[in-house]
């Protein structure tokens, strides 16, 4: 472990570099006053709704995540058939889960809480969410902590989690496209297929930061006529 007076010393070198940096910038001026031009690419081409939502599923199998489809009428039938394959008995939820989600699915649900503990969540077979938006290109779900996806804590602990998405309002093709619809003062989770990492021998192991499985729904609804 490093020492006091080693640490004091690798701060003071750093925080000399940022002076020496900043040595010809006016003590008035401020980061506003030169604003940074975005003229990256904002998507990667263009797509319809329906190829985005497409690349999305494509994107996600190959984070090793299982992708199924269904529309709006299906998904209670859907949620209850693999809670049932999974043999999961309690499952925890938030606390503004669509009622109508789990009404075929013959479970006990946990609702998430302040006062649900790790160890609590650790017991629980599985846990369902919402998300806040999915993005295309990268196969990345994003929850916001909204009232369907509950506390981050609960899509953490639990080895097996579901996750509904609503297709195709809450898919968008790209990183920046999700940035312009999210809020940075909300708690971001990202997640990219199951928890997963590589020993020093670079084998994968699944489950070490989150859960192990990761299923996601594609719920699809026609698009409204333009």
């Amino acid at each position: 472990m490093t020492d006091g007076p080693a640490r004091s010393s690798s701060r003071a070198r750093i925080l000399g570099r940022v002076r020496r940096a900043l040595a010809d910038v006016p003590r008035y001026e401020r980061p506003e006053d030169h604003p940074v031009p975005r003229d990256y690419l904002r998507a990667h081409g263009e797509r319809t709704s329906a190829e985005s939502v497409d690349l999305l599923a494509a994107r996600l199998t190959d984070y090793r995540a299982v992708v199924h489809r269904t529309d709006p009428p299906g998904l209670p039938a859907v949620l209850a058939e693999l809670l049932r394959r999974r043999g999961a008995h309690r499952v925890v939820v938030p606390a503004g889960l669509p009622d109508g989600w789990l009404t075929e699915a013959a479970i006990e649900q946990v609702v998430d809480g302040a006062g649900l503990t790790a160890h609590e969540l650790d017991a629980v077979d599985s846990v369902v969410t919402g998300c806040a938006l999915a993005i295309a290109e990268t196969g990345t779900l994003v929850l916001d902590a909204g009232p369907d996806q509950g506390r981050r804590r609960i899509t953490l602990v639990p080895d097996h989690h579901v996750c509904v998405v609503r297709a195709p309002g809450q898919v968008v093709d790209s990183v920046p496209r999700a940035l312009e619809r999210l809020s940075p003062v909300r708690p971001l989770t990202w997640i990219s297929g199951p928890s997963a990492t590589s020993d020093i021998e670079l084998d994968r192991v699944e489950g070490v930061h989150g859960p192990r499985t990761l299923e996601v729904i594609l719920v699809e609804s026609p698009e409204p006529p333009s």
